[in-house]
C-alpha cells in the first residue's frame, strides 16, 4: 500500500522482479581426512586457506607414534596440505580421526573414517573427498584397503551430495595390487590414482619420501576448475612439488591401467611429472570421465541451489515455463563456455518443463518435473595423426 499522504505525490512501491539468473557454485572447497598431531575431532571443520592456517590448528610436520605401529609413521596429512595449496587448491576442510601422536592411540580403522565424515555432512560447499594415508593405516590388506575406500564412496554418493572422491593406493602397489584395487570399487562419483609420489621429507631428511597423490590431484582439480573449467579434464597437468614417483611406468602399462579406470602418474622428459589420465572408477561408460561427471555435478548443484524461488509458487504453466527459461539460460552461458558440444544451444543441450515431463498427479500432489539433457564435451585421448608419403609427382 501506498503512504497515504494528503496532497498528490509520486510513489515508489518495490515488486518482486523476475527469477535471478543461476549461479554455478564454486567447486574450489575439498576436505582431508585423516589424523593429525592437534585440532578438534568433534566439532565442524574449520576452514584453511594456506598451509599456515594448517599448521596453527593442526600442528606441524612430526610424525606419529600409534600403540599399535612398532614405527613411527609420517604425518601424511600435513604433506597432503602441503601438496594441495602449492597445486593450486583454495579452501580445505580437515576431517580429524583418531588420537594424536604421543597419545598412545590406535591407528584409525574404516570407522574411524566413517565418523569423522559424518561431521562433514552438514557442510555444503564441499566438492571433493580424500582420505590421505588411509591406505598406510590400513596395513598390507587390500580388503582394509577397499573398506576405506567404501566409506569414502559411500559419503560422495548420498543423494544431493554433490562430492566426488580421489582414491589412493597403498605404498608399494605393484601392478597386480592395483588392478585387484580397481576390481573391488565401481562408482561414478571416485577416481583412482597410481602410484604414490616422491617428495622432499619436511623433517629434513636427506632422503626422499613416498606420499599419496591425493592431495596433490586435489590441489589440481581446484587450479584446473579456475583456470580453465571443470568441465576440462584434469589430466596432462604438472605435480608440483613431485621429485618422481615410487616406481616408473611405461607407456604399455600406462595404456592397460587407463583402460581399467586407474589413471597413472608420469614422468616424460623434457616435460616433468604428469598426471596422465581422466578417468573414473566407473563400468558405464556415459560416466567414464572425471570432468563429465564432476561438470554434471556442478550443473545438478547449480540448478538446485538457483532455481529454490520456484518452490511453494503455483504450479501452472507460468512457473514452468519461468523454470525453464531460468535453467536455459544458465545452459547457454555453459555453453559459450566451451562446456556443451554443439554449434548453437539447441544441439548442446533441451529443457523441458510442460506437460510431457509430469502427469497431472504430479501437479496434484506438488511435484514439478523438470527434464535437462545436455551433451558434455569429452577429453581428447586419443589424438590420431596420419602421415602419408607425397611422391613428386603426387
Amino acid at each position: 500500500m501506498p503512504p497515504q499522504n494528503t496532497f498528490p505525490d509520486v510513489f515508489i512501491e518495490e515488486l518482486p522482479g523476475s527469477p535471478k539468473p543461476i549461479e554455478g557454485v564454486s567447486t574450489s572447497s575439498t576436505v582431508f581426512v585423516g589424523p593429525t598431531l592437534t585440532g578438534p575431532t568433534d566439532t565442524t571443520p574449520a576452514l584453511l586457506t594456506s598451509l599456515r592456517d594448517f599448521e596453527s590448528i593442526y600442528g606441524d610436520s612430526s610424525d606419529f607414534t600409534f600403540s599399535d605401529s612398532p614405527t613411527p609413521i609420517h604425518n601424511f596429512l600435513f604433506s597432503a596440505a602441503r601438496a594441495f595449496f602449492e597445486n593450486g587448491g583454495q579452501r580445505l576442510y580437515i576431517a580429524r580421526v583418531a588420537a594424536a601422536a604421543g597419545q598412545a592411540g590406535l591407528a584409525p580403522t574404516a570407522t574411524d573414517y566413517r565418523t569423522a565424515l559424518i561431521t562433514l555432512e552438514a557442510l555444503g560447499d564441499i566438492s571433493v573427498v580424500a582420505a590421505p594415508g588411509s591406505t598406510v593405516f590400513a596395513g598390507s590388506s587390500l580388503a582394509q584397503v577397499a573398506a576405506v575406500h567404501a566409506e569414502l564412496i559411500a559419503h560422495v554418493s548420498r543423494p544431493a551430495a554433490y562430492r566426488f572422491a580421489v582414491l589412493d593406493p597403498p605404498p608399494g602397489a605393484s601392478t597386480t595390487d592395483i588392478q585387484a584395487i580397481r576390481s573391488q570399487v565401481d562408482s561414478r562419483y571416485a577416481a583412482l590414482y597410481y602410484p604414490w609420489v616422491t617428495i622432499a621429507d619436511p623433517n629434513g631428511g636427506a632422503t626422499p619420501i613416498a606420499v599419496p597423490p591425493s592431495g596433490f590431484i586435489c590441489g589440481i582439480y581446484v587450479n584446473n576448475d579456475t583456470n580453465q573449467g571443470v568441465f576440462k579434464a584434469p589430466a596432462n597437468l604438472p605435480l608440483v612439488g613431485a621429485l618422481g614417483f615410487e616406481r616408473s611406468i611405461a607407456d604399455a602399462e600406462s595404456t592397460a591401467l587407463n583402460d581399467l579406470g586407474i589413471n597413472t602418474l608420469r614422468f616424460f622428459p623434457g616435460r616433468g611429472n604428469l598426471v596422465w589420465g581422466a578417468r573414473t572408477t566407473s563400468s558405464d561408460p556415459d560416466w567414464k570421465y572425471i570432468n563429465v561427471r564432476r561438470f554434471f555435478i556442478y550443473i545438478e548443484s547449480s540448478i538446485e541451489k538457483g532455481i529454490q524461488w520456484a518452490v511453494f509458487g503455483p504450479n501452472d504453466s507460468l512457473l514452468w515455463a519461468a523454470l525453464a527459461s531460468c535453467i536455459s539460460s544458465f545452459l547457454v552461458t555453459e555453453w559459450r563456455r566451451g562446456a556443451l558440444q554443439g554449434t548453437k544451444p539447441e544441439e548442446a543441450f533441451f529443457v523441458k518443463c510442460d506437460r510431457t515431463t509430469m502427469t497431472q498427479s504430479d501437479i496434484d500432489s506438488g511435484r514439478l518435473v523438470c527434464l535437462v539433457g545436455m551433451a558434455p564435451v569429452r577429453p581428447a585421448e586419443f589424438v590420431i595423426v596420419r602421415i602419408c608419403v607425397k611422391t613428386a609427382a603426387g
